[in-house]
């Protein structure tokens, strides 16, 4: 059946599959909520649709429209912020987006299931989408005066599915003794008692490995003969929103992030650029920024060119002649939804699997405000199972395995090379690292505005990050000082002298959070600056299909 979202051109809704995966699940010990089948199927079962901003909501507890405040992050300019405007202690978000169903079919809209959310909870409702022409709010009401409550751009705001109208109203409910059945009554005796001996045997000799502490019956669709359920499921698998007039060259309706924080305010004049050391300004390089600058104002006229597009079921041709050949960024999703990565890869999987091999991470880097420029200074090593107990105890930016510790955590990160697939389409499967190179860390690890010297494929496997990304030919106003560095390693530092810095305020910034199972095409030479929200795994790739070595004649300080 078809499931149509129609959009305005104006609009730009975040849609994607529902994922299985809850912090809160994957936080137990062992992760073993993730054995409750029903849960993780429950988790998936329908799409969801994202916040296009960050966001703090207060309630003080009255019934107006006034009281509940709203602040967007960064001050970021969205066209459908979250508003107030039914009173009661309700905040609601407008769907960009008109969903159209097949006769007889209505849309369930709410919450994403398991999603818990302290001081407020999702409202749910039922909506006739097979002949509506009008949009639909999503809201949720506050249930603790005076807490604020935070969402994350790109946090799940809306969950949906299809449901077949009157159906309920055909349903004839009974209750029957078990002895009618006496296959089923069998069955549940021997359930019953398999079920005490196996908790009988696990109290008596605990099983050393996780898998073997729990039985597994429902899980693998087996009744207590052994018999296979037919259609049993594992897994949801379902299809992500496609774009139809993205075949005939239109661009994509709903897979682009928010615009750029400063895109809408870019100056028409070219900057002026800072004096060099000796007091004079290098008329070269005045030509060379007044033509970057003007060449990339001209995207400000497209509302295509002036977004980070996400996109799905790229080819490889139209990711070469669209992105890779136009050194523009774009988010591909749906490329790794079959890797065993996106579900295995928990805390307690990793410390198992890596186990006690020694690995090389960045350590000691909250003592160094340059811990970026000088990372030969904090190479540190431990067995895997001593770096995860760290950074799992505390967040923050003390520890990271980087890309830069690549070579020599080469072996001992290659057990972990089995749950991740190829990706064919765009990589070569050759050159010095073929499996990537592997990011771990804590919530709260960050990495300084730089740019790269190659294209880069960043897949984010585990945890959310948040990215600052400034286009290549803003490289005058960003003070680049040594190799590719900028002298602001933080473009959001609160104590950051603007007035020092004033060619900071005619940059562009794209603010865009990766979520686990996008991968982030960064082109040469865009400046970025990373954040990660939660814990956080990622793979960073640069072994294209195309050349990417441009390092080799990068110009030495």
């Amino acid at each position: 059946m078809d499931l149509i979202c129609y959009v305005h051109p104006s609009w730009k809704p975040r849609i994607r599959p529902a994922e299985a995966t809850r912090q809160w699940m994957t936080d137990t010990p062992e992760s073993f909520a993730y054995r409750c089948l029903p849960l993780n199927i429950a988790n998936a079962h329908g799409w969801e649709l994202l916040s296009p901003c960050a966001f703090d909501a207060t309630w003080s507890g009255g019934t107006t429209t006034a009281d509940i405040s709203i602040r967007i992050a960064g001050g970021a300019k969205v066209s459908h912020p979250p508003v107030s405007i039914f009173g009661q202690g309700i905040l609601t978000f407008n769907i960009e987006g008109l969903f159209r169903t097949p006769p007889g079919w209505n849309l369930w809209v709410g919450g994403s299931p398991n999603h818990l959310k302290d001081g407020i909870g999702a409202l749910t409702g039922v909506v006739e989408t097979d002949w509506a022409p009008y949009t639909f709010t999503m809201n949720w009401r506050f249930t603790r005066p005076g807490h604020a409550v935070h969402f994350d751009e790109g946090e799940p705001i809306c969950f949906f599915f299809p449901v077949q109208r009157s159906y309920l109203d055909q349903v004839a409910p009974q209750i029957v003794p078990m002895e009618a059945n006496a296959e089923l009554v069998e069955q549940f005796q021997m359930w019953s008692r398999s079920r005490d001996e196996f908790q009988k045997k696990v109290s008596r000799q605990p099983p050393a490995a996780p898998a073997e502490r729990w039985q597994k019956h429902y899980y693998q669709g087996a009744d207590m003969r052994g018999q296979a359920a037919a259609g049993h499921q594992t897994k949801m698998k379902l299809a992500a929103f496609e774009s139809r007039a993205t075949a005939r060259g239109t661009p994509p309706l709903v897979v682009a992030p928010s615009p750029p924080i400063a895109a809408s305010a870019a100056p028409s004049a070219a900057p002026t650029r800072a004096p060099t050391s000796d007091g004079s300004t290098s008329i070269a390089l005045r030509k060379r920024d007044w033509l970057l600058h003007h060449v990339e104002s001209r995207r400000d006229l497209s509302p295509e060119a002036v977004h980070i597009e996400r996109r799905i079921g790229l080819s490889s041709q139209e990711f070469l002649d669209k992105y890779y050949a136009l050194n523009r960024p774009v988010i591909l999703a749906g490329e790794m939804q079959e890797w065993p990565a996106l579900t295995l890869w928990t805390p307690d999987y990793l410390r198992r699997a890596v186990g006690s091999r020694a690995v090389e991470f960045q350590g000691g880097r909250n003592k160094n405000e340059r811990f970026e420029m000088q990372k030969d200074l904090h190479r540190t090593s431990a067995p895997f199972e001593e770096f995860m107990d760290l950074i799992t105890a505390k967040g923050g930016n003390d520890a990271y395995i980087t890309a830069y510790n690549c070579e020599r955590n080469r072996d001992a990160l290659a057990v972990l090379n089995k749950d991740v697939l190829p990706l064919d389409k765009f990589l070569s499967g050759e050159g010095a690292f073929p499996n990537g190179m592997m990011w771990i860390g804590p919530a709260g690890t960050v990495t300084s505005l730089h740019h790269d010297l190659t294209d880069n494929f960043i897949a984010q496997v585990v945890g959310r990050k948040r990215f600052k990304i400034v286009p290549a030919a803003d490289v005058g106003k960003l003070y680049n000082h040594k190799h590719v560095f900028s002298e602001v390693p933080n473009l959001e530092d609160p104590a950051l002298d603007r007035a020092k810095y004033p060619l900071l305020d005619q940059i562009r910034v794209y603010d865009v959070t990766i979520m686990p199972g996008e991968i982030l095409y960064m082109p040469l030479a865009w400046w970025h600056q990373v954040h990660a929200i939660d814990f956080s795994v990622t793979i960073t790739y640069t072994n294209f299909r195309w050349p990417n070595d441009s390092y080799k004649d990068y110009p030495a300080d």
